[in-house]
């Protein structure tokens, strides 16, 4: 199968890697110069543009950092959607507004005769590069049942959670769920700093009992180490919550601890720390509490 790949940042480079590896024909795309190369010394395929890597693929995958890019990248002149023909299929693997992803599925459907896929997906860069992360589907049974082996080279799982934009809608709610669980666990330890009980004896007392957590276990590690490299930036998390508030305020859905995450890391970005890995929600902890968590 000829797979385009358009988007290759930490996240993208990593998968469309995986998808070479597997054997499929990869050629891609990004405004990087030295992602392309990186991903062509793997054995993918250089491409010139958006059209370009549609007309010599069957489906292009794109992972972009937000809705306006995804338009951008299909829609702009020698963008994807120049490149289709009839019967091609996109797989939007980015995390947007499910809105968004609702007006890509309807326009090439309805103009070009090209099926759509909303598959964004959680579990970080390390779940990235070893092809583990959980892929929410959104889209036509029939597109997914067709596509769901490509995408399990890149994911431990795939998942067809409803129609168009459930994708979306599902990475919405993990986003919520992963900042409010980062926000608790950082808050817990503050607490355990401040009673003189190290916080790390505490992860490990209490990681396998109700309050585990794949994000204890990841996030645990890099808080206390204070190392918040990125994985996920805090500016894509907001990016993420923002859509999470606007969708709930379409719909009349109250979200106030989503709220509540969202004014840390605001707060962390007000700090320069918008680059910095969302686990850093704990320097907000440190800083509110005048303690550090890093033995």
């Amino acid at each position: 199968m000829k797979v385009g790949f358009i988007g290759l940042g930490i996240m993208g480079k990593p998968m469309a890697i995986n998808l070479v590896k597997a054997g499929y024909d990869v050629t891609v795309f990004d405004f990087n110069e030295k992602s392309i190369e990186t991903v062509v010394n793997a054995g993918g395929k250089r491409g010139i543009s958006g059209k370009d890597v549609a007309e010599k693929t069957e489906v292009v995958i794109t992972m972009l950092p937000n809705s306006p890019n995804v338009k951008a990248a299909l829609f702009t002149e020698n963008g994807i959607a120049e490149g289709l023909t009839p019967g091609q299929t996109v797989i939007d693997m980015s995390s947007i507004s499910p809105v968004a992803s609702k007006e890509f599925y309807a326009k090439l459907k309805e103009e070009y005769q090209v099926n759509f896929l909303d598959a964004p997906v959680s579990g970080g860069e390390p779940g990235a590069i070893e092809g583990t992360v959980a892929i929410m589907v959104g889209g036509d049974q029939e597109t997914f049942d067709k596509y769901k082996d490509l995408l399990l080279v890149m994911g431990g799982s795939a998942t067809l959670v409803g129609g168009s934009g459930a994708g979306n809608v599902t990475k919405l709610a993990n986003q919520m769920i992963v900042a409010v669980n980062i926000a608790a666990v950082s808050e817990a330890y503050s607490l355990a700093k401040k009673a003189d009980v190290d916080p790390e004896n505490v992860y490990h007392a209490i990681k396998g009992g109700l309050a585990g957590s794949a994000v204890m276990n990841q996030k645990s590690e890099k808080i206390f180490r204070g190392d918040f490299e990125p994985g996920f930036r805090v500016e894509l998390h907001i990016k993420d919550l923002q859509n999470a508030l606007d969708t709930g305020h379409e719909i009349t859905v109250s979200t106030p601890f989503t709220a509540l995450a969202m004014e840390v890391l605001q707060s962390l970005k007000a700090h320069g720390l918008e680059k910095k890995d969302h686990s850093a929600i704990a320097n907000y902890f440190e800083s509110i509490n005048n303690n550090k968590l890093q033995n």
